[in-house]
């Protein structure tokens, strides 16, 4: 009999198609996995944002990686609620992201947008603060792309959702 934590422990090696260091369990789109009586899996996720391309791949990568170790029946699921949040991505995660080159998101918003301050975001690659937003939008909708005035470098910072 297939058990959840067999079905959790494959889904760690199936990575995020735009971030490829980073598994669908630690960006936290996996919200749920069941496994019926007759060994059928469902697993459910949620997209980082309505409409990110990025899902059909996960869902079928999922599907590949559970079919491909013995799992003959699988179903993958998208739910739109409870929204994706920032805060579901795992601490190894936000690790992994800081590694790749990508700020991670802080735990919660940054108090300072709502008193018109500019955010301060770390530098992934040298640990300054001193930092410029270059546009909301980064690679994805769900980064910004951002510049070092330190190190010159440019970098994506994942949103706080």
């Amino acid at each position: 009999m297939t058990s959840q934590d067999h079905i959790l422990d494959l889904l760690q090696n199936v990575k995020d198609p735009e971030i490829p260091v980073i598994s669908v369990l630690e960006l936290g789109v996996v919200r749920q996995v069941e496994v019926d009586a007759d060994g059928k899996v469902v697993v459910t996720i949620t997209p980082t944002y309505t409409g990110c391309p990025a899902m059909d791949v996960m869902a079928t990568d999922i599907k590949k990686e559970l079919v491909e170790h013995g799992i003959a029946s699988v179903e993958v699921k998208q739910v739109l609620s409870p929204a994706w949040t920032t805060d579901w991505i795992t601490d190894d995660g936000k690790r992994k992201l800081k590694e790749y080159g990508i700020a991670p998101p802080e735990k919660t918003g940054d108090i300072r947008a709502l008193k018109g301050e500019a955010p301060m975001v770390p530098c992934p690659q040298c640990g300054s603060t001193n930092t410029v937003m270059v546009s909301v939008f980064g690679s994805t909708a769900c980064k910004a792309l951002w510049k070092c005035k330190d190190c010159l470098e440019p970098f994506d910072q994942f949103k706080c959702l």
